[in-house]
C-alpha cells in the first residue's frame, strides 16, 4: 500500500532524480544566501506589508539563517533513516498572507488601474497522486507547448521550494538555467504559507523582473493530490 504523503513523495523523487543528500542542502543553502541577499538590498520592499507588533515593525521574513553554512544544514535530523531529506533542505513552516489583484481590461479602464504584467498562460495538470510532487514538470512542458515559448524564452522562474528535490528535478527535466530560479531564495528561507505561497511567488516573481527590466517570468508550484498550476506572465 502506498503511503499518500508528501514526504514519501518528496523522498520519491529524490531517489528518481538520484539526489544526495549533499546537492539538496547546498540548494538550501543557495536558498539562505539568495533570501539574505535579496533582503539586504532590499528586494522585498515592494512587495512585503510592513505590520506593527508588540516588539516594533514586522516587515522582514523571519525564517532566513544570515550564518547558514553547509555544516550547519548537514547536521539537522534526517525525516527518515536512510533517507535524504531533512528540515533544512525542505520549506519551513511559517505563517502568511498574501494577495494578487487579477483583473480583465474592462475593468482596468473603469478603476484606472495601472497593470504590473498579464497572464499570457495559465496551465493546470493533475498527475500521479502518489510521487505527486512531480506535476511542475509536465505542468511547465504543456503551458509551454500552448504559450508558443521555449523554456530559453523565460526570463525568471519561481518554482516553489516545497521540498529541494522538486525545483532540482524541475531544473534537470525541463533544461532550465538554475541561475534564473528563484533569484531570490525560495521557501526553504523564506516559508511556504500554504494557501498564500501562490500570490507570495507571484509577487516576488513580478517585482523581480521589473527591477532586472526583464519580460517573461514562469511560477510552478506542486500541490497535494499529483496537482500543479504553472502560470506564464508577460511583464507590460
Amino acid at each position: 500500500v502506498n503511503e499518500f504523503s508528501q514526504f514519501t513523495g518528496a523522498q520519491m523523487m529524490a531517489e528518481k532524480y538520484q539526489f544526495t543528500r549533499r546537492q539538496l542542502d547546498e540548494f538550501a543553502l543557495v536558498s539562505h544566501r539568495r533570501a539574505a541577499a535579496a533582503t539586504l538590498a532590499g528586494a522585498f520592499k515592494k512587495e512585503i506589508v510592513p505590520l506593527q507588533v508588540a516588539d516594533g515593525l514586522h516587515e522582514t521574513d523571519e525564517g532566513i539563517r544570515y550564518d547558514a553554512s553547509i555544516e550547519s544544514i548537514g547536521t539537522v535530523k534526517l525525516l527518515k533513516e536512510g533517507g535524504v531529506l531533512s528540515a533544512a533542505n525542505a520549506s519551513q513552516m511559517c505563517d502568511g498572507a498574501s494577495g494578487v489583484l487579477v483583473v480583465n481590461e474592462r475593468a482596468l479602464k473603469t478603476h484606472n488601474l495601472k497593470p504590473l504584467a498579464r497572464i499570457h498562460n495559465l496551465t493546470v495538470t493533475g498527475g500521479d497522486p502518489v510521487i505527486m510532487l512531480e506535476e511542475p514538470i509536465p505542468g511547465t512542458r504543456k503551458a509551454l507547448q500552448k504559450s508558443g515559448l521555449s523554456i530559453d524564452d523565460i526570463d525568471l522562474y519561481e518554482v516553489n521550494e516545497a521540498f529541494a528535490p522538486i525545483p532540482l528535478a524541475w531544473l534537470q527535466a525541463v533544461g532550465a538555467d538554475p541561475d534564473k530560479l528563484n533569484v531570490n531564495g525560495g521557501a526553504i528561507a523564506l516559508g511556504h504559507p500554504l494557501g498564500a505561497s501562490g500570490c507570495k511567488l507571484m509577487a516576488t516573481l513580478v517585482n523581480a523582473l521589473i527591477a532586472r527590466g526583464k519580460r517573461y517570468g514562469l511560477q510552478a508550484m506542486c500541490e497535494g493530490g499529483g496537482l500543479a498550476n504553472v502560470t506564464l506572465i508577460e511583464v507590460l
